[in-house]
């Protein structure tokens, strides 16, 4: 939701002089006692949701956006860091897997995630005061029910980031005690953000009257989700089913829907995301500045200029291709070993100047949703006219040729969807989970479950989705069918697998999510490793053309299970340290 000035909630200062005169509250604050109503306890809701654009911790926005372009994104084989070699080496040293504990991103996305973490139990610790006398109690119920679905949500992102993390509630949290959130990192807290969804999927309405604030339904989903990480199938399939039955959302008839600003922001598909606002008198902080370096770097593209940072690899790009029955060209290991996709690249522009003559060979089968999350040379931009090549492209030789999409703007809605200072700052609100999210995830619960056909048809829909909707570029031989019927039963379910995993990375591509399924799959390691072997080589055209791709990949290693998962910043736990020793510890290896 758009967010408002939040006062910040500090303890009156406490004065040695006794005379009255002298008891001055402090000005331009607000106080405790102040907050202790409905409007006060709103305004501080507000200000747990305000951060789930990771922005407003005193971090720079980039290291806790909500697409988590960086460790999602950047870390998988769906993204290079781009931009040149000198910007922003610890986005470079993440990509290479080179991770150091006092690497600044891991150190902004923990103070981003853990400052909403105290900002939601401070609402559970007022709302709960009986000196709050204009809310009822299904007020302050609801009240509580969002803030621990939010209170879930920072813990989720910190799980999934660093694995070992310290759960902190209202019931340990004391603002004014640093201490009582040095709480230790060796207890599961699966079990705790398993709770915080599960009292918000009892007491949450499954509608709201405000657009973006948390439902019955995103509950539900993000309950499933915790399930999923932990491989208990049943209970996920129960909830995801009851979602897609009963929740109401459809999906929409155009994949790129999901996509546009403005009017296409909370829509029919949608079920929960971040909301984004531009004009709304401020300097353009609301207007997702977490990602405003993801831009194409020339003045006459998208966001008019800078920074040229998260562009599709090479490895994305070729998955798209389809084979002479519009399938992904994949096989049956379910680490992707037998996928032929990244055998031959797809035609590109890397190498080749703007100004030189270039054709792109449209005839080689692709899935449409290539189109709709890449940019490539001599195919429409949304309605910016063929994308030009490397002039839109910051440093080609060293970040390659592709630019990302998802995220950008039509340049009919220029004004009304950026900011009238910052054409980066954008209304296009992050989707966190879709209603194809959740059918993808059922899907995956269904083959784990042994139902295989039960699956096809769910990948199926997103297939055909694909298949029937808007495309960018009429020119391309786009190819892109359901599985026939038994696939899945007469090829396996190693093969079903990696069908799920394939359809899921196609339809959230550059979505910031990628590193983290890897990871749960238990596969990050052999298609990583696959990933930077074959990112680093060479590139090789159907013409015969050869590129060179990303060489500063050669050699890279990524080693499991130490990658899984992040390590903690070094300075949290030097300042975890009670009674001289730190209460965290460093997750193995680092």
């Amino acid at each position: 939701m758009k967010k408002i000035l939040i006062l910040a909630l500090l303890v009156a200062s406490n004065f040695a002089c006794s005379d009255e005169f002298f008891d001055l509250k402090p000005q331009g604050r607000a106080s405790i006692d102040q907050l202790k109503n409905k409007n006060g306890v709103n305004a501080l809701l507000i200000g747990v949701y305000s951060l789930l654009d990771g922005v407003g911790s005193g971090n720079t926005g980039r290291t806790s956006t909500s697409s988590n372009y960086v460790f999602g994104g950047v870390a998988s084989d769906d993204a290079v860091k781009g931009t040149d070699a000198g910007d922003q080496p610890e986005q470079s040293f993440i990509e290479q897997y080179n991770w150091l504990a006092d690497n600044t991103y891991f150190l902004g996305k923990w103070w981003g995630m853990y400052d909403g973490v105290a900002r939601a139990n401070e609402v559970i610790q007022i709302v709960k005061s009986p000196e709050i006398k204009d809310m009822t109690d299904a007020e302050k119920n609801q009240v509580i029910a969002e803030a621990r679905f939010l209170r879930g949500y920072y813990h989720f992102e910190c799980k999934k980031m660093w694995n070992n993390i310290p759960y902190i509630d209202e019931t340990v949290y004391v603002a004014a005690d640093p201490n009582s959130t040095k709480i230790p990192n060796t207890t599961d807290a699966w079990p705790k953000i398993e709770a915080d969804f599960d009292f918000a999927v009892k007491n949450l309405p499954a509608t709201q009257s405000q657009k973006g604030r948390a439902t019955q339904w995103a509950a539900k989903a993000f309950l499933a989700k915790a399930y999923l990480f932990q491989k208990k199938w049943a209970p996920a399939k129960a909830l995801l089913e009851d979602v897609l039955k009963n929740s109401g959302k459809r999906l929409m008839a155009n994949y790129h829907e999901n996509y546009r600003n403005g009017a296409y922001n909370n829509n029919a598909e949608s079920i929960f995301e971040i909301q984004f606002s531009i004009n709304d008198g401020t300097n353009g902080d609301n207007g997702n500045v977490g990602d405003n370096l993801n831009w194409p770097y020339a003045s006459t593209a998208p966001g008019r200029g800078c920074c040229g940072f998260y562009q599709p690899s090479h490895n994305l790009v070729n998955a798209f291709k389809t084979d002479a029955n519009g399938l992904p060209m994949i096989g049956s290991k379910v680490d992707g070993s037998e996928d032929t996709f990244n055998d031959v690249d797809l035609p590109n522009d890397q190498g080749i100047t703007a100004s030189t003559a270039f054709t792109l060979d449209k005839s080689i089968p692709v899935d449409p949703r290539l189109d709709w999350t890449v940019g490539r040379r001599g195919v429409n931009f949304l309605d910016w006219g063929q994308m030009p090549g490397s002039s839109w492209v910051r440093d080609q030789t060293y970040a390659g040729p592709f630019i990302g999409k998802k995220w950008m703007y039509y340049l009919a809605e220029e004004n009304s969807s950026t900011h009238s200072t910052n054409k980066r700052s954008t209304n296009n609100n992050f989707r966190v989970i879709k209603l194809s999210t959740v059918i993808l995830w059922l899907a995956e619960c269904e083959v784990e479950l042994g139902n295989l056909d039960a699956a096809q048809d769910l990948v199926n829909q997103i297939r055909n989705r694909a298949k029937t909707g808007s495309v960018q570029d009429a020119s391309v031989n786009y190819k892109v069918e359901p599985y026939p019927a038994g696939t899945f039963t007469s090829k396996g379910a190693d093969f079903a697998r990696n069908a799920v995993h394939m359809e899921t990375r196609l339809e959230f591509a550059m979505e910031g999510h990628r590193f983290f399924d890897l990871v749960r799959w238990g596969i990050a390691a052999p298609v990583l490793n696959k990933y930077a072997k074959e990112e680093g080589a060479p590139g090789k055209e159907p013409s015969g053309r050869t590129f060179v791709k990303r060489g500063y990949m050669v050699g890279k290693t990524f080693t499991a299970p130490k990658n899984n998962y992040f390590p903690l910043p070094q300075d949290e736990i030097l300042n975890s340290q009670k009674d001289g020793k730190p209460v965290l510890v460093q997750n193995p290896g680092y």
